[in-house]
C-alpha cells in the first residue's frame, strides 16, 4: 500500500490522516518528545520520534523528516499548514529524495513566499493591487518620495514576511526611514532576507480570501471566498464562508481574479489568494497567495460538499486526474463560521497560556463539527502554536450557523489552561459580527476600548 509521511502535528495531521484513510492510503505520522501522547501519534499507522521539542530540531528539521519517510517507506509527504508547508528548499528535498510533496512544486512556493514578486505576478495577471513602492532601494530621499506618493498612513513590509510578521505601519513621513531600518534589521535577522517595499494602508478593511485549485497546465478551479477579517495579532480566530454582504457581481470579479492567477502561474494544488476588501469603494485588492491548505478551510468544505485535503492527495497520486467537480458543477449552499480555540489569555494581550489540559468535553450540537490536536490530560506547550481545536458550525444561513457555534462554545468543558472560548463568543454575540459591520481592526479597537 502507498504509505504517506504526515510532516506536521496536531489537528492538521489528524485531519490528514482521516482522508488518506479514506483513499486507502498508509499513514506515519511524527511527533517531538514533547508531543509523544498526542491523537495524532496514535492514530497513523505508524510513528516516528524526531527528536527534542524544539521545533527546529524536529518539526523543522528537513533532513530527519527525510529520513523518517525514507525508514518507513513512504513515498509521499503532506506538509499540513505551518512549520515547512511552504518551504521551497524542503519542496525541492522531497523531490531529489524522490518523495512526492503534496503540494505545488518549489518554484511556485518560492515565487509567491516573496511578497513583491507574488505582486509582480498578480499585476501580470490582471490582479488589483494596492499603490506600492516595488523593492526599496538605499537612497533616503528615493524612499521618502516613494511614501509622499503612495501616502500616508502606509506599511513598511519585508518581502519574505508573513503572518503578520515583518510588517509595520507609519503614519507620517517623519517616521517613515526609521520604520525602514528597522523592519529591514528585522528581516534580515528573522527571514534571511532584509529586504523590504512601501505599500498603500487601508483603514476599515475587510479580508476576504478565495480557495483555488490548480490543476497545472490544465488550468484552476476556484471553491468560493472566505471572511476572516477578525484577527488578533495579525492571526485569524474567527472565519466564515460564504464572506457576508459581500455583492454577488464583486464575488464574481474576485474569485474570476484568483482563478486567472492560479492559471498564468500553472499552479498545481491547493492554494489561497488573499485580498483586502474596501466596502466603501467596493474595491478589492491583492495581499498575497498562500500555497498550502489553510487553518480554516473546514468551512469551505462545509459549504460546498468538497474534500479538500483528499483533493490535494489524489492529485499528488495522479498529476492527471480530475480531484475535484468542474468549476460549473461546485457550488455553495448554507453558511459556515470556524472559531479557533486557543490556550491564550484574551485579557494579557492573547499571550499563549501553556499548562496541561484537565477536561475537554464536547457537546453534540447539529451542524457542528470539532477539529482538535488534543485530548483531556494533554500538554499544551511553549514550543508550538497554542491553537487546541477549532470549532466549526455549518446551517441554512450565517444566523443559524452563528447560534450554532455560540451553542457549542458555550457547552464546552475546558479546563486546565486559560483560554479564549468566552472571547470568542462574546464576538460572535456582538453586534457589529451579528451585522456583519466588521473589519481587520475591530478586534483591536473593542481591546483598546
Amino acid at each position: 500500500m502507498t504509505r504517506l509521511l504526515i510532516a506536521n502535528r496536531g489537528e492538521i495531521a489528524c485531519r490528514i490522516i482521516h482522508a488518506a484513510r479514506k483513499l486507502g492510503l498508509r499513514t506515519v505520522s511524527v511527533f517531538s518528545e514533547a508531543d509523544w501522547e498526542l491523537p495524532h501519534v496514535a492514530l497513523a499507522d505508524q510513528s516516528v520520534c524526531l527528536g527534542p521539542a524544539a521545533a527546529r530540531e524536529s518539526y523543522l528539521d528537513a533532513e530527519r523528516l527525510i529520513a523518517a519517510a525514507k525508514e518507513t517507506g513512504c513515498t509521499l509527504v503532506h506538509p499540513g499548514y505551518g512549520f515547512l508547508s511552504e518551504n521551497a528548499a524542503f519542496a525541492r528535498r522531497c523531490e531529489e529524495a524522490g518523495l512526492t510533496f503534496v503540494g505545488p512544486s518549489a518554484d511556485h512556493i518560492e515565487l509567491m513566499g516573496d511578497k513583491q514578486n507574488a505582486r509582480d505576478a498578480a499585476i501580470a495577471a490582471g490582479v488589483p493591487v494596492l499603490p506600492g513602492s516595488g523593492r526599496l532601494g538605499t537612497d533616503e530621499g528615493e524612499i521618502a518620495e516613494q511614501g509622499r506618493q503612495i501616502g500616508y498612513p502606509l506599511l513598511v513590509k519585508a518581502t519574505a514576511g508573513g503572518g503578520g510578521q515583518g510588517m509595520q505601519r507609519v503614519e507620517t513621513a517623519e517616521k517613515l526611514l526609521s520604520t525602514v531600518t528597522r523592519t529591514r534589521d528585522f528581516a534580515k535577522r528573522v527571514f534571511g532576507d532584509g529586504s523590504v517595499y512601501l505599500e498603500r494602508c487601508l483603514t476599515g478593511a475587510r479580508h476576504v480570501e478565495v480557495q483555488v485549485f490548480g490543476l497545472g497546465p490544465r488550468g484552476a478551479l476556484h471553491c468560493f471566498e472566505r471572511d476572516c477579517s477578525l484577527q488578533r495579532r495579525h492571526q485569524k480566530v474567527i472565519e466564515e464562508a460564504p464572506a457576508p454582504d459581500l455583492p454577488d457581481e464583486l464575488r464574481a470579479r474576485m474569485t474570476e481574479a484568483s482563478r486567472n492567477l492560479a492559471t498564468s502561474l500553472g499552479y498545481r494544488g491547493a492554494g489561497t489568494v488573499e485580498y483586502l476588501f474596501e466596502p466603501a469603494s467596493g474595491e478589492f485588492f491583492f495581499l498575497e497567495m498562500n500555497t498550502r491548505i489553510q487553518v480554516e478551510h473546514p468551512v469551505t468544505e462545509a459549504i460546498t460538499g468538497l474534500d479538500l485535503v483528499a483533493a490535494q492527495l489524489r492529485l499528488a497520486l495522479d498529476p492527471d486526474s480530475d480531484p475535484l467537480p468542474s468549476q460549473q458543477d461546485i457550488s455553495a449552499t448554507g453558511a459556515s463560521i470556524e472559531a479557533r480555540v486557543y490556550a491564550e489569555n484574551p485579557e494579557k494581550r492573547f499571550l499563549p497560556s501553556p499548562g496541561r489540559i484537565d477536561a475537554l468535553e464536547l457537546p453534540q450540537v447539529e451542524g457542528v463539527t470539532y477539529h482538535s490536536g488534543y485530548v483531556a490530560g494533554n500538554e499544551v506547550t511553549v514550543h508550538y502554536d497554542p491553537m487546541i481545536l477549532k470549532v466549526v458550525a455549518s446551517g441554512a444561513d450565517r444566523e443559524a450557523a452563528r447560534k450554532r457555534l455560540l451553542e457549542a462554545l458555550g457547552g464546552m468543558v475546558l479546563t486546565g489552561v486559560t483560554n479564549n472560548a468566552r472571547f470568542l463568543s462574546d464576538l460572535l454575540e456582538n453586534e457589529a459580527f451579528v451585522r456583519a459591520r466588521f473589519d481587520t481592526g475591530t478586534i483591536a479597537a473593542s481591546k483598546a476600548g
